[in-house]
């Protein structure tokens, strides 16, 4: 068996009338994450850290902040594509290891639906997407609060 490893790392402006969507989650806060999708950095961070890890690029490389047809997508798609992708090439996901950095709102109540989501996406036990929250003691662009960032580790496994 093929074990490899890879790290993705997100960064998103937050912004108003926009809603704040984390690991495939709608939560409730006064302002959004500006992107070209729906901006959810950890899928972001995930996505990356899997592509990485089967030497296929990254997440722009597959899906364009240019085109039009990823224009607001809910990043849950780009996620399962992303799936696919790494599929085809002879892969099933391990596991996930992540942190989310953001100043509020509180994070941790919202990780175990996290995942769930991410779990049912990537096809894998619940037990298997580890998500940590995190502040950046004000200090930055995430302790001033103007985004947010994520990181990201995946294990993939080869399947020849």
């Amino acid at each position: 068996m093929r074990i490899r490893v890879g790290f993705g790392y997100d960064v998103h402006r937050l912004a108003d009338d926009r809603e704040l969507w984390l690991g495939g989650v709608k939560i409730e806060h006064e302002k959004g994450l500006l992107g070209h999708s729906d901006a959810d950095v950890l899928l972001h961070a995930i996505c990356d850290a899997l592509l990485g890890a089967a030497n296929l690029r990254d997440i722009g490389f597959h899906f364009p902040d240019n085109a039009s047809e990823y224009k607001n997508i809910d990043s849950k798609i780009l996620l399962k594509r992303t799936l696919e992708v790494i599929s085809e090439k002879g892969y099933k996901v391990g596991n996930i290891d992540a942190t989310i950095c953001a100043e509020r709102p509180k994070i941790n109540p919202h990780i175990p639906k996290m995942q769930s989501v991410i779990a049912e996406i990537l096809q894998i036990p619940v037990d298997d997407i580890s998500i940590k929250a995190t502040t950046s003691e004000k200090m930055g662009f995430v302790g001033r609060e103007e985004g947010y960032a994520a990181y990201a580790v995946a294990l993939i496994e080869g399947l020849k």
